[in-house]
Order: C-alpha cells, then sequence, then structure tokens
C-alpha cells in the first residue's frame, strides 16, 4: 500500500468529510470565471460559473454544471427527454437542432463587476444586462459579452443528474477569441492565446489574476 505521506499528501484526522470541508477543499481548485446565457420565452438568463470544461473533439462537447434550485436550472434545463441521452436528433450541419441553445462569455481579469452580478441570486430578470456591453450570438441568439476574451455557442446535447446539480452536456456549434488591440501591438509572431486579454481566475473564494 502506497504511503501518501511520502509524496507530500498527510491524511488530517482531524477534518471530518462534511459539506463544508468538501467546499474548503473545492474552493481550492483554481478555475476559469464564464458567465453562461441562455434564454426562455421573453427573458435572458445568466449564472455565472467556474465549473466549466471543454469535454470532448469528436464530438465537440463541453460541460457545464448547474445549481437545481434556480431560475437558470429551470431555463436551461427545462428539456423534454431522459437524462444520459442525446436530445439532438441525429441531423449533421442542421441548425434546427433540438438542443436548447446556450452560450459561454469566458471573462477576461478586469470582468470582477459582471462576475460578481451574475452570481449574486435574487437579482433582477429585467435590465440585468444592461450595465454591460453585449450582443447576441449568432447560432444561438444567446448573449454575449463583448469584452469576453472567448466565447462558445452551443445546443443542449445531454443532461445529467448530478445531485444538487444538473451536468449540462452541449454541443459546440460556434466558438469566437477576442483578442486584445493593446496586445496585437506588442510581440508579432505571438500565437493566438498569447494575443489575449489574461483571464479572471477564481481561487479560495476570491477572484484573481495571472499576473505576477
Amino acid at each position: 500500500m502506497t504511503d501518501l505521506g511520502q509524496h507530500g499528501v498527510t491524511p488530517d484526522p482531524a477534518r471530518a468529510l462534511t459539506e463544508q470541508s468538501l467546499r474548503d477543499v473545492a474552493s481550492l481548485l483554481a478555475s476559469g470565471v464564464v458567465v453562461v446565457s441562455t434564454s426562455e420565452g421573453d427573458f435572458d438568463h445568466a449564472m455565472t460559473a467556474t465549473s466549466f470544461n471543454v469535454l470532448s473533439l469528436d464530438p465537440m462537447l463541453a460541460m457545464v454544471s448547474v445549481q437545481c434550485d434556480t431560475r437558470f436550472h429551470d431555463a436551461l434545463c427545462g428539456l423534454e427527454g431522459n437524462f444520459g441521452e442525446s436530445v439532438i436528433p441525429d441531423s449533421p450541419g442542421s441548425d434546427q437542432r433540438a438542443g436548447h441553445g446556450w452560450a459561454v462569455s469566458v471573462l477576461p481579469e478586469g470582468e470582477v463587476p459582471a462576475a460578481s452580478w451574475f452570481a449574486t441570486k435574487g437579482r433582477p430578470l429585467h435590465g440585468q444586462f444592461d450595465r454591460f456591453a453585449h450582443h447576441r450570438a449568432p447560432r444561438t441568439n444567446a448573449i454575449v459579452f463583448d469584452e469576453a476574451i472567448a466565447w462558445l455557442e452551443l445546443r443542449t446535447w445531454a443532461q445529467y443528474p448530478g445531485g444538487d446539480h444538473t451536468l449540462v452536456v452541449g454541443e459546440v456549434v460556434n466558438v469566437g477569441i477576442n483578442p486584445d488591440p493593446e496586445s496585437l501591438k506588442q510581440k508579432p509572431g505571438q500565437s493566438e492565446a498569447e494575443l489575449t486579454q489574461n483571464p479572471l481566475v477564481h481561487w479560495a473564494r476570491r477572484y484573481h489574476n495571472l499576473r505576477p
């Protein structure tokens, strides 16, 4: 049996496994910050998320975890169909898919106000996007932010129950990268990723950036 202590991991017998202790550990997983948006009827909905990941390149899939007892969950996850089964019919090339459309805006380091606002419970639906420059994405009509360093459009591909959250897997139908004009002037020949703004990062329950 491997002695974890020899590898720098020491079990903590004093820390009980509780919801709070799991929260504490989860807070130490540094992650990027995105705003996920969708629409339902006449209303636009959004939420800040740190649990967004690209899952697959073939097919192109990404996933976000959505808390069940929220109105955003009702807007994004209120689809008919069984958990774990694709809700998109086999129709390659068709833009008229059964999956619900949504978008993800990857936030730059300066967008702490947006991240905080869309993480605020009970904020009004009407006018919630007014203080932030935004536009509608071409494939899904979901809102993306003008200042996002990158964005994706998705259509729900499958949903999975995950305790008090639902794991929503989306098929990526469109992407974009928004380079910072000032960065473009600095070092010709940099990669496309190097030309973008620094991302906003969440760690230890606070927002951070990648600057030294």
